[in-house]
């Protein structure tokens, strides 16, 4: 089987050669140029093999057309971050415009995508990071926005329209370049940050609105699902083919998710990173354990499922200080 093919086949619950695998990192060095960062996800990807590819825009690349003002380091271990939010009043959320997704920031993550189509080895699979309206909102806003969506609605709503808007003609530019499907991230399908009606009216509501906009046009659609405590069933029925949360942190498992939904898991390894007092740390067993602890991590994820309809992939981003030899494990985890 070539990469595509084992794809398609985990996808559809199918026998695999070997489960499908890759892993993906920010990669802060390069994140700015299209070129030098498709470059480097294709160096990744063919250094150890992996069977796919999970464009690594950086993560706040949805907010700074909007007004965000970014610290940028280009330091492979310093991620950008949020200098100063967009909105900082109730009427702030009334300024926000939709904009056309192949100019600024956005249009840097198409150009990205389309090197990275061009540079990929033929008939590796191509997914670009897309986000939900909601979380970009959030980080356009902050904590503030959580107070907001209950006393200013029309407001919040107004904002998530026009992001949303942006976000479909990003969608239909970066299809146009080539990619094979999208990762649609949502950091809000948590119950710590909203109940259900909240996120099926601010949340859900806007999700399906991006999704429906590919689901038929696209063939590898993931959605990742961030956080623990997380709106599992919700998320797992949009109309996606494979779904990525922190398997190895919160509900469901893998064995429990299998009994929940037939789509494809796209999950296993424990990777996860968290906020202690402002710094960036991870929880991440690509980081910290040993080969032979990574092998046998990979064998209970494929056994969890019996390797069936199963994608290995992170529960959410690798350490980009993770050793060489722990990257290489991982993928020769899956042969053994």
């Amino acid at each position: 089987m070539n990469r595509e093919e084992r794809v398609r086949a985990a996808l559809a619950s199918k026998e695999v050669d070997h489960v499908p695998v890759a892993a993906w990192m920010h990669l802060s060095e390069f994140d700015q140029d299209p070129i030098s960062l498709a470059e480097a996800e294709v160096e990744l990807t063919e250094k150890y093999d992996f069977d796919y590819i999970k464009m690594m825009p950086f993560g706040l690349y949805s907010t700074q057309d909007f007004g965000n003002q970014i610290t940028i380091y280009c330091d492979p271990y310093r991620e950008p971050i949020v200098k100063n939010f967009a909105i900082h009043s109730p009427a702030d959320y009334n300024t926000i415009r939709a904009i056309p997704a192949i100019q600024g920031t956005y249009g840097k993550q198409v150009e990205f995508a389309q090197e990275l189509v061009k540079r990929r080895k033929p008939g590796t699979p191509v997914i670009q990071t897309i986000f939900s309206p909601f979380s970009t909102l959030k980080k356009m806003a902050g904590d503030r926005l959580l107070m907001d969506m209950i006393n200013y609605p029309d407001a919040v709503h107004h904002a998530l329209a026009a992001i949303t808007a942006t976000t479909l003609d990003f969608v239909s530019a970066n299809i146009e370049a080539g990619v094979d499907g999208f990762f649609f991230a949502t950091q809000n399908a948590t119950r710590s940050m909203m109940n259900l009606q909240e996120f099926e009216e601010f949340g859900e509501f806007y999700d399906l609105q991006v999704i429906k906009s590919y689901a038929k046009k696209t063939w590898f659609n993931a959605a990742h699902i961030h956080g623990e405590d997380i709106y599992f069933n919700e998320v797992a029925s949009y109309p996606v083919n494979c779904i990525n949360w922190h398997d190895r942190h919160t509900w469901p498992s893998l064995k429990e998710a299998r009994q929940i939904t037939d789509k494809c898991l796209l999950a296993g390894i424990k990777s996860a990173p968290y906020f202690v007092n402002g710094v960036l740390k991870y929880d991440d067993i690509i980081l910290d354990g040993t080969p032979e602890e990574i092998t046998a991590h990979v064998k209970d994820a494929i056994s969890q499922v019996d390797g069936k309809g199963l994608i290995l992939g992170p529960g959410c981003v690798v350490n980009p200080k993770a050793p060489e030899e722990n990257l290489m494990a991982l993928r020769k985890a899956v042969e053994l």
